[in-house]
């Protein structure tokens, strides 16, 4: 194993079996019962870090559990390491003794430091055992075992079967888990979520924010559905409109979207944006002349609190957009829009049209879309030489062939979304979205305090420009300031709450900094949106391997091949583990293969993190100097664990001091 790397292996061996002091199970016996199952979370990586510290907090935990038993029909079977195994002779006494433990573990928490916290998952079935020497054996055992991993920390998971039983009982709520699968358990069992007292709680008193909108992609009625670009160009026109109201937080276009033609229900859709105004309507065009309805919605009522409808010709667009978002802003009391501020650019609606058309093919985010969309924005700008927003929609569309590592180098690439920008900015230079636009390719071309200064600007002029808190984020976590990083990132994902992008950041971040419980539940809240992205798996991949627990970091990564056997930081991270346990060869393999990629940053950042894993210090110095010119380099190099005998490196300073970092 290299010494660039801080993973290390668990201290000790913590899973000796204690058996319970207590007598009376009936020796040979039959019988149906509820089985728990408790396991403590993180224990493995405290161990890693302190093993008195581990030892005196799995005292301390265990004398937790066994007062809430003793209080309960719960009968302690035996400890196995860190986990608990329970009889107990209902259902419904096993779920209200699993409340009142995670309650007994909350107020615990709540009188220690953060370093001996603790927290439990609970599993619990209900089916047949046999009581043999002392102990219990059966499927009921072995199923509750298997549930309980599902558990998120502090709370508890149950099968159909204690379901069945408990569900009208208990007085708290449950939610169904969907697609959870136990292993090595032949038959399908469905498994529920216990919501416990303080979430809901959470959700009862955390009111929704009337002055949060979400503007919902508007439906497409022309008899054309070729003119579907205009109506989800309508959409992304009036998000932009209403971000101009200050008093507003505005969800961006990239969470939105994710609504379209789905049937969810309203007050779920808010729920998950975390906004208590809805905006929906249609569009339909025909011709020169346009119909547009617009509903506004209070989401925590689900009322209408007023719907307008506009029929008008094809160039009024522009006062229909001006005339809604001042309608919004009144009608919430969040101050008076600025007309003057969305003055139309460009006084050619065949520019205008090209625009919408080249936005919708730049949000399809492929290299040949995205090539599309820039030719489309350059007969847009060639019709109107004044028309900003197509100088900053090809700007963003250079920018993304730059994050996609398409044709040419990400430094070519962002030089010429520089260009574009930069003429936006002369034509424009009081426009958030053009300063947020620079923010983000300063990032890319490396000028960190251009990029911070142009971000600060975009955030002045708006409060509603997430690309901005996301490149301040990136500017501060670059500079090794996690934390302060980190309240940028957030506050860009409260703008855009179902980024995809953002959240796994925010997770790497986190994880980064030490907080790898924090870091799983955000993956886990991805997972939910988005089961089928590999880069979910990554994530929790990289938070295992950081507690030490290979087989469990290389399950994720087997199953996030299994839905993209190519994605690259997958295959890095397989080289990692090799390193991890000890395969140098292997890892060697791995990387010798991710050198055939065509992609160059590729070649780069496995050459990067794997020679500075095998402990390869020069080779991966030698890589990281060339991102001076390449401007192809991991943004956290000065805090990745990965990193740590690299940063030691004399060129390593010079890399940061050519890099202004």
């Amino acid at each position: 194993m290299g010494p660039a790397l801080t993973f290390m292996p668990p201290i000790t061996d913590l899973s000796v079996v204690e058996q319970n002091p207590q007598q009376g199970l009936s020796q040979g016996e039959r019988r149906l019962v509820a089985i728990m199952f408790t396991d403590v979370v993180g224990f493995t990586a405290m161990t890693q870090s302190n093993e008195a510290t581990s030892l005196e907090v799995l005292g301390d935990v265990r004398r937790v559990v066994r007062s809430v038993l003793k209080s309960t029909s719960g009968i302690e079977v035996k400890t196995i390491g860190d986990a608990f195994l329970v009889e107990f002779p209902s259902a419904l006494q096993a779920v209200t003794c699993a409340v009142e433990i995670q309650k007994s573990m909350r107020d615990r928490n709540s009188e220690v430091p953060d370093s001996k916290r603790m927290m439990l998952r609970i599993g619990v079935h209900l089916g047949d055992v046999i009581h043999s020497e002392g102990d219990v054996m059966g499927d009921a055992v072995n199923v509750a075992s298997r549930i309980e991993p599902l558990s998120e920390p502090g709370g508890a998971c149950i099968s159909e079967q204690v379901y069945d039983h408990v569900r009208n009982k208990v007085g708290l709520p449950f939610e169904r888990l969907e697609g959870k699968t136990l292993k090595n358990v032949k038959v399908p069992i469905d498994v529920y979520k216990l919501v416990m007292p303080w979430e809901i709680r959470t959700e009862e008193q955390g009111k929704l924010d009337p002055k949060r909108v979400a503007v919902l992609p508007f439906a497409n009625m022309s008899p054309d559905p070729n003119d579907q670009y205009f109506t989800d160009g309508m959409t992304e026109e009036l998000i932009s409109a209403l971000s101009r109201v200050k008093g507003l937080g505005v969800i961006s276009r990239t969470s939105v979207m994710q609504y379209k033609n789905q049937s969810k229900h309203l007050t779920d859709i808010a729920r998950e944006l975390n906004v208590g105004t809805l905006i929906e309507g249609s569009v339909r065009k025909a011709g020169a002349r346009i119909r547009i309805t617009v509903q506004l919605i209070d989401a925590r009522t689900d009322n209408h609190l007023w719907v307008e409808n506009y029929e008008r010709n094809l160039d009024d667009v522009f006062a229909i957009q001006s005339d809604v978002a001042s309608k919004v802003a009144g009608s919430l009391e969040a101050g008076v829009f600025a007309t003057a501020e969305t003055k139309r650019d460009t006084s050619s609606m065949e520019a205008y049209t090209l625009y919408l058309r080249a936005m919708q093919l730049s949000h399809l985010d492929d290299e040949a879309s995205l090539k599309e969309a820039i030719a489309q924005f350059e007969k847009a700008i060639s019709m109107d030489r004044n028309f900003v927003r197509a100088y900053v929609g090809e700007a963003l569309a250079w920018t993304a062939m730059a994050y996609g590592g398409y044709s040419e180098l990400a430094k070519t690439l962002a030089e010429k979304a520089e260009v574009k920008a930069l003429a936006a900015l002369e034509l424009a230079p009081n426009s958030a979205e053009v300063h947020a636009t620079l923010s983000v390719i300063y990032g890319l071309l490396d000028r960190f305090e251009k990029s911070k200064l142009e971000a600060q600007e975009a955030v002045e002029i708006s409060p509603n420009v997430a690309e901005a808190y996301y490149s301040l984020g990136m500017y501060y976590a670059t500079l090794g300031d996690l934390e302060t990083g980190l309240i940028n990132f957030k506050r860009a994902y409260a703008l855009d709450p179902l980024s995809s992008h953002t959240a796994q950041i925010i997770a790497l971040v986190l994880r980064t900094a030490g907080h790898v419980e924090e870091s799983m539940d955000v993956l886990a809240r991805l997972q939910k949106l988005y089961p089928r992205n590999p880069k979910v798996y990554q994530g929790f991949a990289e938070c295992h391997m950081l507690r030490g627990d290979f087989a469990s970091a290389q399950a994720n990564i087997d199953k996030g091949r299994m839905i993209s056997s190519t994605e690259p930081r997958l295959r890095i991270d397989q080289g990692l583990i090799y390193v991890l346990t000890g395969r140098r060869n292997e890892a060697l393999q791995v990387l010798a293969d991710l050198q055939q990629d065509d992609n160059p940053s590729v070649r780069a950042y496995s050459r990067l993190f794997i020679r500075a894993a095998l402990g390869d210090t020069e080779e991966a110095v030698d890589t990281l100097m060339q991102g001076v010119e390449t401007h192809v380099w991991p943004f956290m190099i000065k805090t990745l664990p990965v990193f740590a005998e690299l940063r030691k490196h004399p060129r390593f300073n010079e890399f940061c001091s050519k890099m202004g970092i």
